[in-house]
């Protein structure tokens, strides 16, 4: 079969029908089973598609089901509430509609073909081929679909091969399919982080190089959204450093410099030591200079949420003086601030893994006890009796209270 899907569909199918066969999934259950009688899986109406095959084929767990079908929106809702199954329309404009089984919920979209793109978004028109379904989605290996019923995969760029062989390709024209839509360049890079194996397809690498600055007509949200799934696997280095070399970033984020990889990269082995699951945005920060200024304008470009900026913002105040003592760290600035700052400095954070910060056990009022008259020097005084409670390793109370007699002698 060629990879542009000149073919006859019907040959295409018969040929992948007798070679390869969805083994058994854990998604599998009665309930799904009851949809796909209820959609006309078995006269071929409804097959299962994207990452539910193509992650049961790679041995990988699945997460989400989508079901891809002939009937339009409509018709499939009158047949699941007719059926007493819940539905939810949540793309009508798309063509999709959820089922909400006991399991979760199941995507549930018609058999589509783009009438007019942007870039951004797509026209499309609702159709009854399945070819032309797959031909509007991005990479062999996401073009695949099998029957709910037989296992049976249907093909129709080679993406079954592709999978076996770790190549992560465009289907069809790479620069048509980046031109539908801008951020299938990031996409690329994600997808060759998790599946591909080796040097990337060069076609696609090249495609996505040339249209980079294609990227900046794209919300910073979906950036932002796409590059925090990337950071969220389980090593990304390699490909971010891939990413950086080729200047795939620099049209959006020009802040990330080319050595940001390194940094990265000491991060996720400084994670794999230390035995604590990875953090996307701790991540994300390990790519950006140690700069306030500079963090606060990529995370307000970025739309990230306050949180979020906060959190990058207080991991760009590390320093070479983070490790010194790691209970204080935490002590003062947050036992997450000290986390991402320990880790990002190459730091031996084992101090902190299973210790939380103690409350000071002196207040104000503790102060006035003892002759200190209220107002700003009992604040003051409190300060210091805290400082060096905390210097000394964090003694209990009595120990806090002999600190507080002495400096008030001294006051």
């Amino acid at each position: 079969m060629g990879r542009d899907g000149s073919d006859d569909r019907k040959s295409v199918e018969k040929d992948h029908m007798a070679v390869v066969t969805l083994p058994a999934g854990k998604w599998q259950n009665e309930d799904l089973d009851r949809l796909a009688e209820v959609l006309g899986a078995s006269d071929g109406l409804t097959r299962l598609v994207g990452g539910a095959v193509r992650d049961t084929l790679a041995e990988q767990p699945v997460k989400d089901l989508d079901l891809a079908t002939k009937f339009v929106p409509q018709d499939v809702m009158d047949r699941l509430q007719s059926a007493g199954i819940k539905v939810v329309p949540t793309g009508l404009a798309h063509g999709t509609v959820t089922a909400v089984l006991p399991a979760g919920p199941v995507e549930i979209t018609t058999l589509r073909r783009d009438v007019a793109t942007d870039g951004r978004r797509a026209t499309i028109a609702f159709s009854d081929d399945w070819q032309e379904d797959a031909a509007r989605r991005d990479f062999t290996i996401n073009a695949l679909y099998a029957d709910l019923k037989t296992g049976v995969v249907f093909d129709y760029f080679g993406g079954v091969d592709d999978l076996k062989a770790g190549i992560v390709r465009f289907i069809g024209d790479a620069y048509v399919r980046i031109a539908e839509d801008h951020l299938r360049i990031l996409r690329f890079f994600r997808f060759q982080a998790r599946y591909g194996r080796g040097t990337p397809n060069s076609e696609s690498l090249c495609a996505c190089r040339a249209r980079a600055n294609d990227l900046m007509a794209l919300s910073r949200e979906r950036i932002a959204d796409e590059l925090l799934k990337l950071l969220d696997l389980p090593d990304p280095s390699g490909v971010i450093a891939l990413m950086l070399d080729e200047g795939i970033v620099r049209p959006v984020l020009p802040e990330i410099s080319i050595q940001a990889s390194v940094d990265l990269a000491k991060l996720v082995s400084a994670e794999a030591r230390a035995g604590i699951q990875h953090d996307t945005l701790r991540r994300l920060g390990s790519l950006l200079p140690a700069d306030r200024d500079i963090v606060t304008a990529v995370a307000t470009r970025l739309k990230l949420s306050n949180a979020a900026r906060k959190r990058l913002i207080a991991m760009a105040k590390r320093n070479e003086c983070d490790g010194d003592d790691p209970k204080a760290l935490a002590y003062w600035e947050g036992h997450q601030t000290a986390l991402d700052r320990m880790l990002l400095g190459a730091h031996d954070p084992s101090q902190l893994l299973a210790w939380q910060p103690p409350v000071f056990p002196l207040t104000g009022g503790d102060i006035v006890k003892r002759g200190v008259r209220p107002g700003p020097t009992v604040a003051a005084l409190l300060k210091q009796v805290e400082s060096q409670w905390v210097t000394e390793g964090f003694p209990d109370r009595s120990r806090a209270e002999e600190i507080a007699d002495r400096l008030i002698k001294l006051y």
